[in-house]
């Protein structure tokens, strides 16, 4: 995050003209000691910050490598939401996000934007399924040369709340080697030891799907906080709400659906005519920040921001995008991370999923300029 400062302010013209003595062995020892456990703090407070410190060791190379497990290694891809298509638009805010934060996206005009749609998971060329959640993944390149970047999902809320539950989900969904599927028993002891997450995937469970990505809603999920020219600090989430009518899914005739069916609707329907999308920020009254398995109440006041419009669509094999890490920490001025722990979580596994796979090799993306046309 580019957040280090320097930590020696000493200026030559500062310093006393008597030189001062010189330390003996042990008291550079101690010195050196000293300056080392401020250091390890320092880098404590980090991991602790990014949930990762803990009796099990767990890190964000642990966390990834888990993926590759689980998924199987697929080079120059990303560990989740692997398979994906770039998209490319424009924000146009209307102004009334001024109130809120003071972030220059908020005032009344256009800037563009860079983006993707994918489903989860880290296996690049699955099937698509209706069921699979969906992501749409944005950067807004602000005039002032900031960015927002975010990474919102079509569920209303996180299936666990900490990266450790997170590590854990990942270890009992892994497929077993005779059948191919989670081990039952493994995600029945997942849900006795994370209550939260049964709760959470039951709420995800009851939600009625949508038939693609043009007409899906994408959530935050976790929550942030918005600060105004005034000082005042929000707490919010936000959602992008489709301008195109909600169909239900319906399953297709068997081998009717073609593998990239999600995919092929979305490139078409963005060909024909641009997709909208309202950003509604979700302000929170007193409602938990630090556990996005919690839904807010509906009642929560809504504020419409502004509208997002896609209007073309490129393979991850030429487009930039497929090389953009959408750190949900990449904030402008007005924007701020919450005492959601799995925020930091976020920003370090994906890190560590992009160093791996910008070293590797880059395979053709399932979505090909065939199909998008570029």
């Amino acid at each position: 995050m580019n957040e280090w400062n320097a930590m020696n302010s000493s200026e030559p013209d500062q310093m006393s003209e008597t030189s001062p003595a010189p330390l003996r062995g042990g008291d550079l020892v101690l010195r050196l000691a000293a300056i080392g456990v401020v250091i390890a703090g320092i880098a404590g407070l980090f991991l602790y910050a990014g949930g990762w410190f803990n009796p099990h060791a767990l890190s964000p190379a642990t966390m990834i490598t888990a993926f590759e497990q689980t998924s199987g290694k697929h080079p120059g891809f990303r560990r989740n939401h692997a398979k994906g298509v770039c998209v490319s638009g424009y924000f146009e805010s209307n102004g009334r996000g001024v109130a809120l934060s003071k972030a220059v996206v908020f005032l009344p005009g256009r800037v563009p934007i860079i983006g993707r749609f994918a489903l989860a998971g880290g296996q690049p060329y699955q099937a698509d399924a209706a069921h699979t959640v969906r992501s749409m993944a944005l950067l807004f390149k602000l005039p002032d040369g900031e960015e927002w970047r975010t990474g919102i999902n079509n569920i209303p809320v996180f299936p666990v709340n900490t990266a450790q539950g997170f590590y854990d989900l990942l270890l009992a969904s892994a497929p077993a080697p005779a059948t191919g599927k989670p081990d039952p028993a493994k995600m029945s002891a997942f849900m006795e030891k994370h209550p939260e997450s049964a709760k959470a995937m039951q709420l995800i469970r009851s939600q009625p799907v949508s038939s693609g990505f043009a007409d899906s809603t994408y959530n935050s999920l976790n929550a942030f906080r918005f600060i105004n020219a005034q000082g005042v600090m929000t707490p919010v989430r936000w959602a992008m709400v489709p301008v195109q009518p909600f169909v239900p899914y319906h399953a297709p005739d068997s081998g009717q659906a073609d593998k990239n069916y999600l995919f092929d609707a979305l490139i078409t329907s963005i060909q024909s005519h641009p997709l909208q999308w309202h950003l509604i920020i979700t302000i929170g009254q007193g409602d938990p920040t630090a556990d996005a398995t919690l839904p807010w109440p509906p009642d929560r006041q809504q504020v419409d921001v502004g509208t997002l419009t896609i209007n073309q669509v490129e393979s991850e094999d030429t487009s930039p995008a497929r090389d953009i890490n959408f750190d949900p920490l990449i904030l402008p001025s007005g924007m701020s991370g919450s005492d959601d722990p799995l925020l930091s979580a976020r920003s370090a596994a994906y890190a560590e999923s992009f160093t791996r796979r910008e070293s590797e090799h880059k395979d053709p993306s399932a979505v090909s300029p065939a199909e998008t046309g570029k």
